[in-house]
């Protein structure tokens, strides 16, 4: 009996306990859904609390299960305090509409005036110099005769293939841009077909009788950047010449002749060197380039920049033999080569890579020789190239009247385009002019081509007054190339800013720029001096101007 009556007592323990926690429970869940109500209504939207409800529909259901009364009463409290921070957002977001649509406005004002600040700094020198009337003269008519080369008839391929096997034999050695080449560079049926022209050909059909080419046509800019990203296909030696120089060959046989950098851009002539043992600049030949175009003549043929691979790009594709057994590699690690040549090709002055990469500058190719000839002219003024003797023209100041005389000068336009040439040479320092060339199918009735500037830009520090010897001495000048020459000296085509902003398209450029600073100032004060040299000659001479500017009144 005391058994049993323990075991009742007992179970009557353990079920007030339950009781009593679950009564202590229920007190507690009370509690937290009060809580929870009172702390999560206010900053929330009736919509998120609707998307909540949705996403939890047990959790409602259950508190409201526990909680109707508790929770009836508090929903209009809720429902109120709800409507009023629903205004209170309404009117927020109204504030925050109206000051960011203020704040876009402000940003937009703001963009239009940066573009405003960016079109006034941007403004190019170069574009509005192409602009101007003196670079856009009309151009005279030109007939089928006009043309240097002349797309062939299906009847004319035949001819044209024996002409091309005939090269040999038509090739100068006397002008160092021939070369003698195993392919010659015309496909038959790129030949044909007009669309199929790649750009170096459209730059041979493009040479007329008065200039190298038309300085509008986009395919000098496809041209140059052909040469410059193109894969290269082979490197031999170029034969000729003093210093070393290669003939690349590209995709859809182009051909351009390669230079390679040989000192620094900031590197002078050593005043104790004479002319025609100075070093050849890559360099020199891109800016002669674009001089050139700037002063509106169009003679020199395209050149571009690039940086090629020493190894890849030369050293395991030549076939030139005795090119590659120049090849070695320097104590700093460095790819070299130095070729065969006249000058500084040793292993005292070799080329060399950092370890491969190499500077070098591209010069498109003209036509080959059996398709048109050039003839080479010996300049009027050549130097002696001598370290005593001085020319004759250094000894006579009346030595242009013999010239004058003298056929092709006594008529047509020889003397002032060599004049133009001169003026050329001496804004850029070039004393190494000791022939030029033309094309023999136009005669003598035809622009004078400028080739070979490896020379040029060597001194910034001083000029070479006797450069200008042919203007001096003839006072003969173009009128077309005065007025460009004037309008180059005011400051709104100041001939450094100008030709800064036009080297600037080159490749190389992003490396360092292809001119220094001296250099550019140099061509300002050149300039002058060419001005001041006209100006004496109008003051003792009558017929300085010769006009090729027929109806063009602005002076």
């Amino acid at each position: 009996m005391i058994k049993l009556s323990r075991s009742r007592s007992t179970r009557t323990i353990y079920l007030g306990l339950a009781f009593l926690s679950l009564a202590l429970h229920l007190v507690l869940v009370f509690f937290c859904l009060s809580v929870l109500q009172n702390a999560c209504v206010l900053p929330t939207s009736s919509n998120s609390i609707l998307r909540r409800d949705a996403q939890h529909p047990q959790s409602i259901s259950h508190s409201s299960s526990f909680s109707a009364a508790s929770s009836s009463q508090k929903l209009s409290a809720v429902s109120h305090d709800e409507e009023n921070y629903k205004r209170n957002c309404e009117a927020l977001q109204h504030k925050e509409k109206n000051s960011s649509n203020d704040a876009t406005e402000k940003d937009k004002k703001l963009v239009g005036a940066r573009k405003a600040i960016q079109k006034i700094n941007s403004h190019s020198k170069l574009e509005a110099l192409f602009k101007h009337t003196l670079y856009n003269l009309p151009r005279p008519e030109l007939n089928d005769d006009d043309w240097l080369l002349r797309l062939k008839k299906n009847e004319d391929v035949k001819d044209l293939e024996s002409k091309i096997d005939g090269a040999k034999d038509l090739i100068n050695s006397d002008s160092h841009w021939e070369e003698e080449e195993e392919e010659i560079g015309y496909d038959k049926d790129i030949w044909m077909d007009r669309d199929a022209h790649p750009h170096w050909l459209r730059f041979h059909l493009g040479i007329s009788r008065w200039e190298l080419y038309d300085r509008k046509d986009p395919n000098v800019d496809h041209l140059t950047h052909y040469l410059s990203t193109q894969r290269i296909l082979s490197a031999v030696q170029m034969n000729g010449g003093t210093q070393l120089k290669l003939l690349m060959s590209f995709p859809n046989y182009g051909q351009a002749l390669m230079k390679p950098m040989k000192q620094s851009r900031d590197a002078e002539t050593d005043v104790n060197l004479f002319y025609f043992s100075d070093f050849e600049r890559h360099n020199a030949e891109i800016a002669a380039f674009h001089l050139d175009r700037l002063l509106g003549f169009n003679r020199v043929p395209p050149v571009v920049g690039r940086l090629i691979n020493v190894t890849t790009e030369i050293r395991e594709i030549t076939t030139d033999h005795r090119l590659s057994r120049t090849f070695f590699t320097s104590p700093a690690g460095n790819v070299c080569f130095y070729g065969r040549c006249e000058y500084y090709c040793s292993t005292e002055h070799p080329v060399c890579g950092k370890p491969h990469t190499l500077e070098v500058s591209l010069a498109t190719m003209l036509p080959d020789l059996a398709l048109a000839p050039r003839r080479s002219w010996r300049s009027p003024w050549r130097r002696s190239y001598s370290r005593t003797k001085l020319a004759q023209w250094e000894k006579d100041p009346a030595y242009c009247d013999t010239v004058k005389e003298t056929p092709p000068y006594n008529h047509s336009t020889r003397l002032v385009d060599l004049i133009d040439m001169a003026i050329l040479d001496f804004l850029m320092s070039n004393m190494d002019r000791h022939h030029y060339e033309t094309f023999e199918k136009f005669g003598n009735d035809t622009f004078l081509l400028h080739l070979d500037h490896g020379r040029a830009f060597g001194r910034h520090s001083q000029d070479e007054p006797s450069i200008l010897a042919p203007l001096q001495q003839c006072c003969r000048i173009r009128r077309s190339t005065l007025l460009r020459l004037r309008l180059l000296s005011i400051p709104s085509f100041r001939l450094s800013d100008v030709m800064r902003e036009s080297l600037v398209q080159d490749p190389l450029a992003e490396i360092a720029p292809l001119l220094s600073e001296p250099h550019l100032s140099a061509l300002d004060r050149r300039l002058k001096t060419v001005l001041q040299v006209v100006q004496t000659c109008q003051h003792h001479h009558k017929d300085v101007i010769y006009n090729d500017l027929e109806g063009y009144d602005e002076d």
